[in-house]
C-alpha cells in the first residue's frame, strides 16, 4: 500500500548509500577537513553561485536551524516567521533554547509571509524598545509547511524589506529541492538575499546529512565555535559530506525534488474531482492539504494506506507527501482505493 505519511519515511536513494560504501575506505582527516569535504564546499559554491559561500555539515534540520539562528541574534532579539512554521511548531523549543531569543508567529495566507505582515510589527516592537524583544531574522520556510512555494518576487520583496531594515534573511530549506524544481530556475536566484541557508538533504534522498550554507561571509567568522558547541560537528564528516555531494553533482537533487513534485501533481489531479474532496492549498511542491470524507479516510487507513490526519486545517483535513521513492504504482492503487 502507498505510504504518503512523510518524506522522511522514504529509503537512502540508491546513490547516495554507494556514495557512503565508496567513502568508506582509508582513513581521512577529521572535523571536516578531508578531502570529500573540501570538494563539497566548492561543489556548493558553484552550485548557489556564490563563491564566497561556507558549508557547515550537520546531522539533522532541527539542529541545522537552531545553529544558524544562533549565529544571527542576540538572546534580547527575535525570529519572525510564520505560526506554521517547522520552528515554530515542530522542534520543542530548540531554536530558543540555542539563541535565548524570542520566536514570534505570524500570520500569512498559505503559511507564506508577506511585508506586509511583518512591517506593523517592526514598527511597533522598535516603538516600545527596550520593552519587548527587537526583531533581528526573518525566517522563511522553501517550500513551506503547507506546500506552497515563495515566488522569486515574493523572496525579492522579503529580501529587500529585510535590507532596509537591518534584518537577516534564514532560510528553512529541509525542501528546498521542491522549490526549486517547482520554479524552475537557477537555485542562486531562490537563494538571493539569504544570509544562511538550512540545506536539507534527509527528506530528499539522504540519511541524517544536512547543512548550514552561508552566504553572508560576516556571519561566517565565529559560526565554527557554534557548530561545535550546538553538538553538531561531525568527526567523520566525510560520510555526511559524500551524501550532500552525491546529491548536488548532476543535479540529482533537483532531479529528485521533480519527480516528488510530479507525483503530488498526479495524487492532485486524480482527487481534485472526485465528489466530498476538497482542495486546502494550491500544491506546488511535493505536500497535499485536501478534506476527505470520513468513510472514504477510514477506508483507505483500513486498506493499509499512510497518510496524516491535520486538524490544524479542520477536522476532516489531510495531509500527504510524496518522495523521490513513490512510484506510479503508489498513486494509481491509491486512487483506485479511493
Amino acid at each position: 500500500m502507498a505510504n504518503f505519511a512523510s518524506d522522511n519515511t522514504a529509503p537512502v536513494h540508491p546513490k547516495v548509500m554507494h556514495a557512503l560504501i565508496d567513502v568508506n575506505s582509508g582513513n581521512m582527516p577529521a572535523y571536516g577537513n578531508d578531502p570529500v569535504t573540501e570538494k563539497l564546499q566548492e561543489t556548493v559554491r558553484m552550485a548557489f553561485g556564490a563563491p564566497q559561500a561556507r558549508l557547515f555539515p550537520v546531522f539533522n534540520g532541527s539542529a541545522c536551524n537552531g545553529l544558524a539562528l544562533a549565529r544571527m541574534i542576540r538572546p534580547y532579539e527575535s525570529i519572525l516567521t510564520h505560526r506554521q512554521s517547522h520552528i515554530n511548531n515542530d522542534e520543542c523549543g530548540l531554536p530558543e533554547f540555542f539563541t535565548g531569543g524570542k520566536i514570534i508567529g505570524l500570520e500569512g495566507e498559505h503559511a507564506k509571509l508577506t511585508v506586509a505582515s511583518i512591517g506593523d510589527l517592526i514598527a511597533a516592537a522598535r516603538g516600545h524598545a527596550p520593552h519587548t524583544s527587537r526583531p533581528k531574522v526573518i525566517s522563511l520556510t522553501q517550500s513551506t509547511e503547507l506546500g506552497t512555494v515563495y515566488s522569486l518576487d515574493e523572496l525579492k520583496a522579503l529580501s529587500d524589506f529585510a535590507r532596509a531594515h537591518g534584518l537577516y534573511i534564514h532560510m528553512d530549506g529541509a525542501r528546498l529541492a521542491n522549490a526549486v524544481a517547482s520554479l524552475g530556475c537557477a537555485p542562486t536566484k531562490v537563494v538571493a538575499g539569504v544570509d544562511i541557508l538550512s540545506f536539507g538533504g534527509t527528506k530528499n534522498g539522504a540519511m541524517l546529512a544536512e547543512a548550514a550554507i552561508i552566504f553572508n561571509p560576516a556571519l561566517i567568522e565565529d559560526f565554527a565555535y557554534i557548530h561545535k558547541r550546538g553538538g553538531q560537528l561531525p568527526s567523520k564528516a566525510r560520510y555526511v559530506s559524500a551524501q550532500l555531494q552525491t546529491l548536488l553533482e548532476n543535479n540529482l537533487w533537483l532531479e529528485l525534488g521533480r519527480h516528488a513534485n510530479r507525483q503530488a501533481q498526479a495524487l492532485r489531479d486524480g482527487l481534485i474531482d472526485r465528489l466530498g474532496v476538497g482542495l486546502l492549498h494550491p500544491v506546488e511542491a511535493n505536500e497535499l492539504f485536501i478534506t476527505l470524507p470520513k468513510v472514504m479516510a477510514d477506508r483507505l487507513f483500513a486498506k493499509g494506506h499512510r497518510f496524516y490526519n491535520w486538524p490544524n486545517e479542520g477536522p476532516d483535513a489531510y495531509r500527504l507527501v510524496t518522495s523521490f521513492a513513490t512510484t506510479d504504482d503508489d498513486v494509481k492503487t491509491f486512487l483506485n482505493d479511493c
